[in-house]
């Protein structure tokens, strides 16, 4: 590997938690050759993030890595969209604070979170309450400041495209693949989606 390459490097520690395993597992595939792997001036172990992708990849089915990768790739795309987009002339996202801004980019960051969470262990039903929870917290700030619900609705379509979008992408970047792991998945990001925004229209009612 070259000392120019300009790829992400992770620690044992990063690579173990976002493949989903023990740091002892991580270090013992590193061992085996398993995981290629390469060493700091301090001996240290770092993991390129490519590498790792494609080991879950030959997994056979999506792991945890994965999941983690499409979240970050959501967010990574809801942050560059952000910045090219000219959002002030939106209607909606005119008719927002700066505070309540703000304050949707924290609520931003923890419905990905919290989508991670749901995905990676196996989306089951009693944590759909966090996209209820999620969903009232995002009305209720978007109430305070006056916006109405097809304007709160068309900006969380907005920030919801770039999961949808992430899943689509990874799905055609990893062919060959089994289509029904990718509509499993899709069906479970749609699940906590609709549930939140079902939590949202609810909110707005009942205000």
């Amino acid at each position: 590997m070259s000392k120019n390459d300009t790829s992400e490097w992770l620690s044992l520690r990063k690579a173990a938690d976002i493949l989903g395993v023990h740091p002892a597992t991580v270090r013992n595939w590193a061992d085996r050759g398993e995981l290629p792997s390469r060493r700091t001036p301090g001996g240290h172990r770092r993991f390129n993030r490519d590498d790792l992708t494609r080991y879950a990849q030959s997994q056979g089915e999506l792991q945890p890595m994965e999941v983690q990768v499409i979240i970050q790739s959501a967010l990574g795309s809801a942050r560059m969209q952000i910045g090219t987009d000219n959002l002030e002339s939106v209607p909606w996202y005119a008719a927002m604070s700066e505070t309540s801004r703000r304050e949707m980019r924290k609520q931003g960051r923890d419905v990905l979170e919290a989508l991670r969470k749901f995905l990676a262990d196996g989306a089951p039903d009693e944590q759909l309450s966090h996209a209820i929870r999620i969903g009232k917290d995002y009305a209720a700030t978007l109430i305070d400041d006056n916006l109405t619900l097809p304007q709160a609705t068309r900006g969380f379509f907005y920030f919801s495209d770039f999961v949808i979008n992430s899943i689509l992408t990874w799905s055609e970047l990893s062919q060959p693949r089994n289509s029904s792991e990718w509509a499993n998945l899709l069906r479970q990001v749609n699940t906590f989606i609709n549930t939140m925004l079902l939590s949202i229209i609810e909110y707005y009612e009942e205000d």
